[in-house]
This record gives structure tokens, sequence and C-alpha cells, in this order.
């Protein structure tokens, strides 16, 4: 059974739309309805949501800022982008995004259910064993295997320490399986598979290409130690076109990365995400940073993504990790620096966990991890709760309507707010007055 959020402003739409797809006869649990982004923001943090239906013009935050904030918070999360423009600028930058469908209004009804069908249709939520799956790789993927001289080439690019040496294996790959490295941007993910097998790490290596596509221009490769390695690219024009934080880019990339390789794979995974650098002459210097942030797993076994940059490595010498008890100390300031930014601004309307990992110099998906284990809720359940609590004192001790409390509290939609506060409390703004 699957869950759909519909987010489009017309609620004719919405209404449309929900009752085409109740009638469908697909494998529907749960159907949200949001009106704008700020709502679906809110189904996306405290539901299980599998598919995101989303118009792209909706007032304050459009569909594409909305599907940027929802590989944020759930990478995997299936999108189906509908629109009444068909600007290929948009087309483009939801297919980037992952985007399933992008399709015009008015909507063809028959198109429409062909589309969540077919998204639905490879959301596996069942989970066979790893020879049936291994089995379906083999069908499915017919890759050509690197060679031993391209890996070969690429491998020593991530190791080699001087310029010219660099410059010189970047030449030579030019001319083995036409490999370019053009950059002039680069970061490099490392992953890590729990077990050792040339037929995972075949696997994992084809999860990684098709997961990545030609928008990232990457290059993947088997490196030592059951070890993947890939090469992220980015050239003058689409860095600093990006519509997000390259450390966004790289956060979500990690985490949809992980997240299939241990779907489709049943096994788990540790990932290692370098900076940003440009140069292909500072390969060598990125290879060793994803490195670095995989020994990160043997102090924090419960995460499994790790970005080189959330740790200030520069207080310490350059071969020397911290200890346990310095890590420590540098996390809680992360998690206490959070808490005082989301304890002065829960209050404001579209606050985001990019915008409180921002303020902390951390990717999203470390800021996450370390508010959970420190606190012991999410970091939006503490937003939700400082707004609630607020809420409440304010129907209580004040004669505030609905609509300026909602406001208040951080809610564009009195509604969407009355929804909130009863999942939360248990009865409504009203009966609470009552």
């Amino acid at each position: 059974m699957y869950s759909i959020l519909v987010v489009d402003d017309e609620p004719l739409i919405c209404k449309g739309l929900s009752s085409l797809l109740m009638s469908s006869g697909l494998a529907i649990s749960q159907l949200y309805i949001a009106h704008n982004g700020y709502e679906a923001m809110d189904y996306l943090r405290l539901e299980d949501i599998d598919l995101l239906v989303t118009d792209i013009q909706m007032g304050e935050m459009n569909g594409i800022e909305l599907m940027h904030q929802a590989k944020m918070i759930k990478p995997w999360v299936q999108t189906i982008i509908i629109s009444a423009h068909e600007t290929f600028q948009y087309a483009q930058l939801a297919i980037r995004l992952g985007a399933k469908d992008y399709l015009i209004k008015p909507l063809n009804s028959d198109q429409f259910l062909d589309s969540v069908r077919n998204v639905l249709l490879h959301t596996n939520k069942t989970s066979p064993s790893q020879d049936e799956l291994l089995a379906g790789f083999r069908e499915q993927f017919h890759m050509e295997q690197p060679s031993p001289k391209r890996m070969e080439l690429l491998n020593k690019l991530l190791t080699d320490t001087t310029e010219s040496e660099a410059l010189a294996t970047a030449v030579l790959l030019k001319y083995e399986h036409a490999t370019v490295l053009t950059g002039p941007y680069f970061s490099v993910l490392r992953v890590k598979l729990s077990r050792s097998s040339e037929l995972l790490q075949y696997a994992a290596l084809n999860i990684a290409m098709e997961l990545l596509d030609q928008a990232w221009n990457p290059v993947a490769f088997y490196s030592p130690e059951d070890e993947v390695s890939i090469i992220i690219q980015w050239d003058d024009k689409r860095f600093e076109d990006s519509g997000t934080s390259r450390i966004n880019q790289l956060d979500m990339l990690g985490r949809s990365l992980q997240f299939n390789i241990t779907k489709y794979l049943g096994m788990s995974c540790v990932i290692g995400i370098s900076q940003v650098l440009r140069g292909v002459e500072f390969l060598s210097e990125l290879g060793e940073q994803a490195e670095k942030a995989i020994r990160w797993n043997h102090d924090q076994k419960d995460l499994s993504v790790f970005y080189y940059g959330d740790f200030n490595w520069s207080r310490y010498g350059a071969k020397q990790d911290p200890t346990v008890e310095e890590l420590d100390a540098q996390n809680n300031i992360i998690v206490d620096k959070a808490k005082n930014y989301i304890d002065e601004h829960y209050a404001q309307k579209g606050l985001t966990l990019h915008e409180v990992a921002q303020k902390n110099h951390v990717s999203p998906n470390y800021l996450s991890y370390l508010f959970k284990k420190n606190t012991g809720h999410n970091l939006w359940e503490y937003v939700i709760k400082l707004r609630m609590e607020e809420s409440r004192k304010l129907i209580l001790t004040t004669d505030l309507r609905r609509y300026e409390i909602a406001e208040r509290v951080g809610y564009e939609s009195p509604e969407h707010f009355s929804k909130i506060f009863k999942k939360y409390f248990g009865v409504s703004p009203t009966e609470l007055k009552k």
C-alpha cells in the first residue's frame, strides 16, 4: 500500500486528482492534500510519503523549491510534476532533481494515472532475497565492466599527490574508453560495502550510475578495499546556476545512494563525501577527504553517510583524527546552536532544516542525526513541539482568532494549523477553547 501527497494551490484540482486517484483501483492507503509548499513540508516531515504530485507555480514556495526540500528530508520520495506551463527550464530542473514525469495541464486522466501507476510499480515495498536481487541485476543491467587500465588510472588520480602527475594521468584517461574529466569542479563519493563480492560491487556501481545519470557527468569505478568511487563533476554554468547549495546536493546524493544500495542489495554500506574543489589536480585531496569521512563510522555506527566538511578537521594535525571526547564536544556545540536558533525562529513561516543546518555550517543529514542522537527526537518534532505549546498558551490566555494564532506560530493556513494541532493534542483548537 502506498501514500500519496497531492500539492496544488487550486482546491478544485486537488479535489479532482484525489477523486481520480481514490477511484483508480491503485493500492493507495493514504492520500494527503496540501495547498502550498509549507503545508506539504509538514506532511513530508511527519508522514511516510511514497509519491509527491506537485504543481510548479504555488506562490511563495514553488514546486521546484518543494522538490529541493523534499529531497533533503527523504531523498527516496518519488515526484511527478504538473504544470500549466510547458517551460523547458522548469522541466529540465525537475528532471535533474529526479522527477519521474512532467505533465502539462489540463491533465489527461489516463495519462496521469499511467504515470502514477508506473512510479508506484517501481517503488518496491517488498524485500526479496539477495539472490533474487542479484539475479535481477544480471537481467536488468548490461553495463560494460570498467577496464582494468581505466580503473588503475582513475584510482591513481585519487592517490597521486603532485599536480603534474594528476594532469598527466587525466590526459591518459582521455584515450582510455573516452573517459574525460572536464569539471572544472569536482567532488568524490566513496562507497564502502559491508560484504566483499565482485557481483555486489558491480551491482552497486550500476545503482550509482542509474541514480546519478548524465546530469552529474559521473565517473564511477571500483576501488580497493571493496569500495566503489564516484567522481561528480560540475561545469561552470551548472555550478553557478544550481538552485541549491553543493553541500545539499551531495547530501541528497549520498543519502539516496545509501538508501538504494541497502534496499536493492539487502546489505549495509558506508558513504564518504568530499568537499567540492576546482581543478583535476585536487582529486587526490578529494579522494583522501572521502576516505577520511568514511572512518567516522568507527565511532558513529548508527550513521552511514558522512560529509567531510561536517567537522572542523583543521583544528587537528594533518594525520591526527579527533578523539571521541573532542568530537562529542564539537557535536554538542552544533546541537546547542541549532536549538537556540530554533527557539528564536520556530514561528517563522517557511523555516527549513536547510536553513538551520546552514547556520551551523553542517549538512542537513548530519544535523538531523546529531539532533536526534542528543535530544531523543528529530529536529522537526522539536519545532512542532514549540509551535504547539505556544499556540495552546495563546488559545487559553488570549482572545486571538484561529487565523491569528496560526500566523503567530508559523502556519500560513488556519485549516492546516488545526490539522496539526488536533494530531498533536487530540483535540481541535475550538474544542480546547470550549
